[in-house]
Protein backbone atom coordinates (compact mmCIF):
# COMPACT_ATOMS: atom_id res chain seq x y z
CA UNK A 1 0.00 0.00 0.00
CA UNK A 2 1.26 3.37 -0.74
CA UNK A 3 2.23 6.09 1.74
CA UNK A 4 -0.64 8.33 0.45
CA UNK A 5 -3.23 5.69 0.81
CA UNK A 6 -2.36 4.62 4.18
CA UNK A 7 -2.11 8.67 5.42
CA UNK A 8 -5.41 9.33 3.73
CA UNK A 9 -7.43 7.92 6.57
CA UNK A 10 -5.46 9.78 9.07
CA UNK A 11 -5.74 12.69 7.12
CA UNK A 12 -9.34 12.79 6.74
CA UNK A 13 -10.05 12.21 10.40
CA UNK A 14 -8.16 15.51 10.96
CA UNK A 15 -10.22 17.44 9.17
CA UNK A 16 -13.67 16.18 10.20
CA UNK A 17 -13.27 18.25 13.74
CA UNK A 18 -12.90 21.28 11.94
CA UNK A 19 -15.52 20.73 8.84
CA UNK A 20 -18.17 20.27 11.60
CA UNK A 21 -17.05 22.97 13.65
CA UNK A 22 -19.01 25.50 13.62
CA UNK A 23 -22.66 27.05 15.16
CA UNK A 24 -25.47 24.74 14.37
CA UNK A 25 -28.89 24.68 15.05
CA UNK A 26 -30.41 21.00 14.60
CA UNK A 27 -33.69 19.53 16.47
CA UNK A 28 -33.05 18.09 20.14
CA UNK A 29 -32.56 14.94 18.88
CA UNK A 30 -29.90 16.23 16.28
CA UNK A 31 -31.98 16.10 12.81
CA UNK A 32 -31.15 18.85 10.42
CA UNK A 33 -34.90 18.35 9.12
CA UNK A 34 -38.18 18.45 11.11
CA UNK A 35 -42.25 19.33 10.03
CA UNK A 36 -43.82 22.35 8.96
CA UNK A 37 -46.46 23.67 11.42
CA UNK A 38 -45.08 21.23 14.46
CA UNK A 39 -43.38 22.07 17.85
CA UNK A 40 -39.94 21.29 17.97
CA UNK A 41 -37.03 21.58 20.33
CA UNK A 42 -34.06 22.98 18.62
CA UNK A 43 -30.64 23.22 20.43
CA UNK A 44 -28.21 25.72 18.52
CA UNK A 45 -24.64 24.50 19.38
CA UNK A 46 -21.63 26.81 19.79
CA UNK A 47 -17.77 25.48 19.64
CA UNK A 48 -15.21 28.14 20.60
CA UNK A 49 -12.74 27.71 17.62
CA UNK A 50 -10.38 30.84 19.38
CA UNK A 51 -7.84 30.84 21.69
CA UNK A 52 -10.15 33.32 23.11
CA UNK A 53 -13.58 33.07 24.95
CA UNK A 54 -16.78 33.57 23.11
CA UNK A 55 -18.81 36.24 25.47
CA UNK A 56 -21.41 36.78 23.26
CA UNK A 57 -23.92 34.74 20.54
CA UNK A 58 -26.73 36.06 18.74
CA UNK A 59 -29.35 34.44 16.78
CA UNK A 60 -31.48 35.87 14.22
CA UNK A 61 -34.97 33.95 14.12
CA UNK A 62 -35.45 32.42 10.67
CA UNK A 63 -39.30 34.12 9.40
CA UNK A 64 -42.45 32.42 10.19
CA UNK A 65 -40.89 30.36 13.23
CA UNK A 66 -42.23 30.95 16.70
CA UNK A 67 -40.52 30.51 19.74
CA UNK A 68 -42.29 29.56 22.76
CA UNK A 69 -39.76 29.24 25.49
CA UNK A 70 -36.17 29.16 26.39
CA UNK A 71 -34.19 26.33 28.46
CA UNK A 72 -32.33 28.31 31.48
CA UNK A 73 -28.96 28.46 30.04
CA UNK A 74 -26.34 28.38 33.84
CA UNK A 75 -23.81 31.38 33.53
CA UNK A 76 -25.63 32.99 30.52
CA UNK A 77 -27.61 36.14 30.47
CA UNK A 78 -30.22 36.43 27.64
CA UNK A 79 -32.15 38.89 26.26
CA UNK A 80 -34.85 38.70 23.00
CA UNK A 81 -35.86 40.87 20.62
CA UNK A 82 -40.15 41.21 19.87
CA UNK A 83 -41.71 42.70 17.16
CA UNK A 84 -44.76 44.45 16.90
CA UNK A 85 -46.97 41.35 17.35
CA UNK A 86 -44.67 40.21 20.17
CA UNK A 87 -42.90 37.59 18.64
CA UNK A 88 -39.05 36.95 18.98
CA UNK A 89 -37.23 38.17 16.11
CA UNK A 90 -33.76 37.99 17.71
CA UNK A 91 -31.80 36.55 20.89
CA UNK A 92 -28.82 37.11 22.65
CA UNK A 93 -27.03 35.18 24.99
CA UNK A 94 -24.05 36.74 27.02
CA UNK A 95 -21.40 34.47 29.07
CA UNK A 96 -18.31 32.58 28.55
CA UNK A 97 -17.68 29.16 26.34
CA UNK A 98 -13.98 28.98 26.98
CA UNK A 99 -11.59 27.47 24.17
CA UNK A 100 -11.70 24.23 23.61
CA UNK A 101 -15.30 24.07 24.95
CA UNK A 102 -18.73 24.24 23.27
CA UNK A 103 -22.10 25.56 24.72
CA UNK A 104 -25.61 24.44 23.55
CA UNK A 105 -28.71 26.67 23.89
CA UNK A 106 -32.16 24.99 23.90
CA UNK A 107 -35.59 26.42 22.62
CA UNK A 108 -38.84 25.06 22.05
CA UNK A 109 -40.56 26.92 18.90
CA UNK A 110 -43.32 26.29 16.28
CA UNK A 111 -42.18 25.66 13.24
CA UNK A 112 -43.47 27.95 10.11
CA UNK A 113 -46.55 26.19 8.33
CA UNK A 114 -45.73 24.86 4.88
CA UNK A 115 -42.49 22.90 3.44
CA UNK A 116 -39.46 24.72 2.97
CA UNK A 117 -36.24 25.72 4.10
CA UNK A 118 -35.33 27.65 7.69
CA UNK A 119 -31.91 29.26 7.59
CA UNK A 120 -30.21 30.56 10.90
CA UNK A 121 -28.01 33.63 10.92
CA UNK A 122 -25.95 32.90 14.03
CA UNK A 123 -23.25 35.68 14.88
CA UNK A 124 -20.22 34.80 17.53
CA UNK A 125 -18.50 37.20 19.19
CA UNK A 126 -15.11 36.56 21.24
CA UNK A 127 -13.17 38.69 24.08
CA UNK A 128 -10.51 40.32 21.58
CA UNK A 129 -13.99 41.86 20.30
CA UNK A 130 -13.96 39.81 16.76
CA UNK A 131 -17.54 38.38 15.44
CA UNK A 132 -18.28 35.27 13.48
CA UNK A 133 -21.03 35.44 11.09
CA UNK A 134 -23.01 31.72 10.47
CA UNK A 135 -25.01 33.22 8.13
CA UNK A 136 -23.86 32.07 4.64
CA UNK A 137 -22.17 35.55 3.78
CA UNK A 138 -19.02 33.34 3.08
CA UNK A 139 -20.79 30.31 2.56
CA UNK A 140 -17.70 28.35 2.46
CA UNK A 141 -15.73 28.96 6.03
CA UNK A 142 -18.87 30.35 7.76
CA UNK A 143 -22.32 28.70 6.75
CA UNK A 144 -25.61 28.64 7.99
CA UNK A 145 -27.05 25.78 10.05
CA UNK A 146 -30.44 25.36 7.89
CA UNK A 147 -33.37 22.86 8.77
CA UNK A 148 -35.81 21.30 6.14
CA UNK A 149 -39.34 21.67 7.10
CA UNK A 150 -41.17 18.52 5.35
Amino acid sequence: MSPFRRALPLFLALLLPVAAAHATVRTETGLTESKASASETYRLGVPTEKDVDTTQVRLLVPAGLTITRFQAMPGFTRTVTLNSAGLVTEVTWRGRIAPMEYARFFFQARNPEGAGTLSWKVYQTYADGSVVAWDDTDPEKAPASKTTLK
